[in-house]
């Protein structure tokens, strides 16, 4: 009798003990599940982002109140729109021919827009990327690309002219550098600047600009045009008073003729009573 209630206990503690053994093994297996579809969701995340990159890095997107010819890509930023003349004016920012230039002409660039009869057009280019190796004026104009698009092209260029001395040519691909020169510039959004930056969302904009400056044969830069006209010698023999009188001609030129198209006024003859 003594064996049969041991064996007796001893199957009972057999018994409350297997069910607890189950629900460890069935636990486990419910986080096993639960690692394992974390895990496959985190990756599909990953891929997810990568493909969205990837995809804003091949666009070409024009940032906020871009310019162009109608049907065509907008890449032109214009600092003051409607007026007759268009000075266009390419740049590099990794280019220091176009630093010099642009730290030049920066008064008769304000002069000029005071006086109501210009509009000035930015064009950024990236052939310096070529000329000294990596995508540092690349990655400098697709994020004052980014800049525009918060109304600050202007003080974040001037950053980057301020600076570009200061560094090799690459290391304008640097984002913590750039994201640096956006908040010395002032007024622009770190987190909207910062994804604009690194989804590459202004790339394709900046790649297309230079296709189109490179197959138009336009030499290098800085190149300047009014009215879609190369002007001569831009980094050369041009001086902004030779630039100053260029832009008061084509004015006249221009407002010369909208006087001749306009039509011609009737004329009446207005006769006072018989006497």
């Amino acid at each position: 009798m003594a064996g049969s209630t041991e064996l007796k206990e001893g199957n009972d503690q057999s018994g409350k003990g297997a069910p607890r053994r189950g629900r460890r093994r069935d636990n486990w297996r419910h986080y096993t599940v639960i690692i394992v579809g974390l895990a496959v969701v985190y990756g599909a995340a990953a891929t997810l982002g990568a493909y969205v990159r990837s995809g804003k890095a091949d666009a070409v997107v024009a940032p906020a109140d871009a310019t162009g010819p109608a049907g065509k890509t907008k890449l032109a930023l214009p600092v003051k729109p409607t007026v007759p003349v268009t000075l266009t004016v390419y740049e590099d920012l990794g280019s220091p021919a176009s630093r010099a230039f642009a730290q030049r002409y920066a008064d008769t660039f304000t002069q000029l827009l005071a006086s109501g009869q210009v509009q000035i057009d930015h064009r950024l280019v990236t052939q310096s990327d070529k000329q000294y190796g990596g995508s540092g004026a690349k990655a400098a104009a697709a994020a004052a690309a980014c800049a525009q698009d918060q109304g600050r092209f202007t003080q974040f260029v001037d950053q980057v002219w301020q600076h570009q001395s200061d560094i090799a040519h690459d290391g304008l691909g640097n984002r913590k550098l750039l994201l640096g020169l956006a908040k010395k510039a002032g007024k622009i959004n770190e987190g909207t600047f910062r994804s604009c930056v690194e989804t590459g969302e202004r790339q394709g904009w900046v790649a297309a600009s230079q296709a189109e400056f490179a197959a138009a044969g336009l030499g290098d830069a800085p190149v300047v045009a009014l009215n879609e006209v190369p002007v001569p010698g831009a980094g050369t023999s041009l001086t902004p008073k030779k630039l100053r009188a260029l832009v008061q001609k084509e004015a006249q030129r221009v407002a010369d003729q909208k006087v001749s198209e306009r039509p011609a006024a009737a004329t009446t003859v207005a006769s006072g009573p018989a006497e």
